[in-house]
């Protein structure tokens, strides 16, 4: 995880501008205001009428301004004038010396003040500000231009973040359920630490590392951990962030981000989404344009994975879910030479998982986190950071001091089932056919030998279900064979059955659309994937060359002919006509379960394991032997995706 770049708090330059005429304006006012003295009752008097107003003793006292030539006082009567009467006078002196006015105005005794006016200053700044406001607006306008060259000229470079190394403090304690990846990037951290241990028997250490694993398994984490073990910068950086719209800048980028690693080697350069960057090459030329952007990024990446050594101390690590995409020349020896799997956590896996999430929170005493994990089959560390996370909210919004089970429970549940939408009020008929259509699926679930055993059934809606029939496997599996796949497709259609068979053909609802994508979709691969029909055979059907452009697939090669293509239609019904036909016979010899089960969810709305095993038991529900015995070899095929509940949706 990086950590985001701090904004710019700094105001825009055009306010510094702005700011700066505007201080610049209220000094020249103030000191106008200041400096000059107040002029509003002074009038003016003539040199002739002061010398009169002196010889008559009528002054009272004068102010000389030297500088400025100008003569202020106040008079001790008011004097008639044509404007009005005169006491407060100024008088501008004709003589370049002073001193006769001075004597005369001694000889009467009038009192004589000297000033030297600030007005020149004054006057030389007023008179050079418009100059200082146009070579201050010059000198912004030029250093904006050279911050815009070097904008320009950065363009091709990563942020500072991106940049930035950093020197993470998570360990492999804080990582869990991946004890192979483990072992697997020790072999880095020794080199890092001491790389002279390896080059002496002259090995090299790998120069990429490419971590492949599902989502939410803790690809970068690991990563992280790697850096945080060896003690050195950890650069960390997405796929997306090296392309660009603009052709070579990824490819700038590429090389700035390698410059700088080989500045503080050893250090660890880590590019996560790699398949951003790293698709499969071809598709632009092939279309007119062979200067992709992407293209050109990928090109310098694997110019500069051949143009350092592993003795120079950096070290690549990149991460995808998706490598089936990545192009071959990024996956040879030489650049990405090892490829770490990480996988979903098995059992022990997610139960350390748990453990190490569950260290900052407070645990009730009694929480088993070996049950917990055993309910969590087919989630990801991420998942199951999620839950530890729900169960600590939901024992704060109830006030307790500790998370026990029970939190534990309703936030697998929140996690794995969604939210449950109590204020969805159904109308009695919608809550009856859905409490049907639930049982229904229970009913199979728990009959069909070899299913995974009923965690929940519920009538509560939660997210986009209006009920739900959730199965948790006891133990992980990685085959499944061909009747447990089988009863999966009978278990799908016990839902649509139920309401057949209660209700009659007219009255099914649209409820059960989800159930049949999901049994389509599971049929489909045991036909064309899993080579589990006579009709195909053992082999893999629809496997076709593809590659997109702009958004669209472009189909280069396809090995199906449209007899293959029905035939493996004609399969796909035929598995889903026995499952229905399953489906049917089984719910028919139980329908005095069926309706237990139904009026069960109506009263209580939810049901757990124990309560459907109790009521089917009470009901006196039996799996039926076939008539005839199921065709088909038992044999062992590749996982498909995880069962998850079985939702009726609205």
């Amino acid at each position: 995880m990086t950590t985001p770049a701090r904004p710019d708090s700094s105001p825009p330059r055009s306010s510094w501008l702005r700011q700066l005429i505007l201080l610049v304006l209220v000094a020249a006012a103030t000191s106008l205001v200041l400096v000059r003295p107040s002029t509003r009752a002074e009038k003016e008097l003539s040199y002739s009428d002061l010398l009169r107003q002196v010889d008559t003793g009528n002054v009272a006292w004068v102010e000389i301004d030297v500088a400025g030539q100008v003569a202020r006082g106040n008079l001790r009567r008011a004097i008639a004038d044509s404007l009005g009467s005169i006491l407060e006078f100024r008088t501008t002196l004709p003589l370049q010396d002073p001193a006769p006015l001075v004597a005369r105005l001694e000889t009467r005794g009038v009192p004589i003040t000297g000033r030297r006016s600030s007005g020149s200053w004054l006057g030389i700044l007023l008179s050079a500000l418009p100059w200082i406001l146009i070579v201050g607006y010059w000198f912004f306008l030029s250093r904006q231009m050279r911050q815009g060259g070097d904008r320009a000229l950065a363009f091709g470079r990563l942020s500072r973040s991106a940049l930035t190394p950093e020197r993470p403090n998570v360990t492999f304690a804080d990582v869990a359920g991946c004890d192979e990846a483990k072992v697997e990037l020790e072999e880095i951290i020794e080199f890092l630490k001491a790389p002279q241990h390896f080059q002496r028997l002259g090995g090299r250490l790998p120069k990429g590392v490419l971590l492949v694993g599902p989502p939410g398994t803790g690809k970068t984490l690991l990563a992280r951990a790697v850096a945080g073990e060896a003690g050195c910068p950890f650069y960390s950086i997405s796929g997306s962030d090296f392309v660009e719209m603009f052709v070579g800048v990824g490819a700038a980028r590429v090389r700035s981000l390698f410059q700088e690693g080989k500045a503080h080697a050893p250090c660890i350069i880590f590019i996560d989404e790699l398949d951003a960057v790293g698709r499969q090459r071809g598709i632009a030329g092939e279309m007119g344009g062979g200067h992709d952007e992407r293209e050109q990024t990928l090109n310098q990446l694997l110019v500069e994975l051949d143009g350092f050594a592993s003795n120079e101390g950096v070290v690549l690590l990149s991460a995808t879910n998706r490598p089936d995409v990545l192009d071959p020349a990024l996956l040879r020896p030489g650049r990405f030479d090892r490829q770490i799997v990480i996988d979903l956590p098995d059992l022990r896996g997610r139960e350390m998982i748990l453990r190490v999430h569950a260290r900052r929170i407070p645990l009730a005493a009694g929480v088993d986190l070996a049950v917990i994990a055993r309910g969590t089959s087919g989630l990801a560390g991420a998942d199951l950071a999620n839950i530890v996370n729900e169960a600590a909210l939901l024992a704060a919004r109830r006030g307790k001091a500790a998370v026990d089970g029970t939190d534990f429970e309703d936030a697998r549940d929140k996690v794995i089932l969604g939210i449950e939408r109590k204020s969805l009020v159904l109308t009695p008929e919608d809550r009856r056919l859905t409490a049907y259509h639930e049982a229904g699926h229970a009913l199979l679930n728990a009959l069909i030998p070899g299913l995974d055993p009923i965690h929940k059934v519920t009538i509560v809606p939660r997210g986009r279900a209006l009920g739900l029939t959730s199965s948790l496997p006891t133990e992980d599996r990685r085959s499944y064979p061909l009747s447990y796949l089988q009863g999966r497709l009978a278990a799908a259609y016990g839902g649509r059955v139920a309401e057949e068979l209660v209700f009659g053909p007219g009255k099914v609802t649209t409820g059960a659309a989800q159930d049949f994508q999901q049994a389509t979709d599971l049929a489909r691969r045991m036909v064309t994937e899993f080579g589990m029909s006579e009709g195909i055979g053992p082999v893999t059907v629809g496997a076709r060359e593809s590659a997109s452009f702009l958004g669209r697939e472009l189909v280069t090669h396809r090995e199906v002919s449209e007899r293959t293509a029905e035939l493996v239609d004609r399969e796909v019904r035929r598995l889903i006509d026995q499952a229905c036909a399953e489906a049917r016979r089984v719910v028919g010899a139980n329908l005095p379960a069926l309706h237990a089960l139904a009026s069960a969810l109506l009263e209580r709305e939810s049901l757990s394991r124990e309560d459907v095993d109790r009521v089917i038991s009470a009901g006196g529900a039996r799996y039926p032997m076939p008539t005839t015995p199921v065709s088909g070899p038992d044999t062992a095929a590749p996982a498909p995706a995880p069962a998850g509940p079985v939702a009726r949706v609205a």
